[in-house]
This record gives structure tokens, C-alpha cells and sequence, in this order.
């Protein structure tokens, strides 16, 4: 099986030798979108809210770059530097995915790549044309 790059543009990841996402199979492996504008720099210092949004906005871009969707989503894991933002991500979740909801994992960790990060999230999904 075939290991195929994703690439959005522009891809502030670049700098840092990863992939937005990787195709295998009917797969798409999602690498975390945080709240990275395409300045590459953080969007909404302190601000949550303002963060989430950014990157699930991010992780749609990454998704449809792929040829798969929101809709399509297995899984998901969120990373949150603070577990007060946990009523928030069920907001988010509500927003930005439907029944059937993925699979989630949320973590709360130290610190993101960038000391204004407050989210960053990975998903896995099914791509268009995979079978059922």
C-alpha cells in the first residue's frame, strides 16, 4: 500500500517536516490542527474560543484536502492545555460533526508546540470512494 502526502495550501507545517495528513488505503491520517493561521502563527493568543474555531477550521481544510469531510471522521483525538475547555469541545463537537459522532479522545496536556496553543486536534477518517 501506497503512502500518499497531503498537502493545503499554504501549509504552515511545512517548516517543521510533517504532513498535513496522509493517505493510505480508504484511510486519511490527519496530523493535529491547532489554531495556526496561514501567517503560520497562532490565531487568538489566549483566546479559546477564538482557537477552537481556527482549528476546526483547520482540521476541514486538512480533511477536504484529502478527499474526505467532517462526515467521514472515525476518530479524533483533542488536546487541550486546560480541561476547563471540556463543555466547550461538546459545543464543538455538536457544531462541527453529526450522528453518527467519531470516536474521541480528549487530553489534557502541559503545553502544545507553541506556548499560545491551547488546542490541537488529529482525526482519521474515511476517504471518498473507500467502501462502506
Amino acid at each position: 500500500m501506497q503512502l500518499e502526502q497531503v498537502h493545503t495550501q499554504p501549509d504552515p507545517y511545512a517548516p517543521y517536516l510533517l504532513s498535513q495528513a496522509i493517505r493510505v488505503g480508504g484511510f486519511l491520517f490527519v496530523s493535529g490542527q491547532a489554531a495556526v493561521g496561514d501567517d503560520g502563527k497562532i490565531d487568538g493568543p489566549g483566546d479559546f474560543d477564538r482557537q477552537a474555531d481556527r482549528a476546526f477550521r483547520n482540521l476541514e481544510r486538512a480533511l477536504k484536502a484529502g478527499g474526505s469531510g467532517l462526515d467521514r471522521v472515525a476518530k479524533v483525538t483533542i488536546f487541550l492545555t486546560s480541561m476547563a475547555h471540556f463543555g466547550k469541545i461538546v459545543e464543538l463537537r455538536r457544531k462541527w460533526f453529526s450522528a453518527p459522532y467519531p470516536a474521541d479522545t480528549i487530553v489534557e496536556i502541559s503545553a502544545l508546540y507553541s506556548p499560545d496553543a491551547m488546542i490541537e486536534i488529529e482525526a482519521i477518517a474515511v476517504v471518498d470512494g473507500a467502501a462502506s
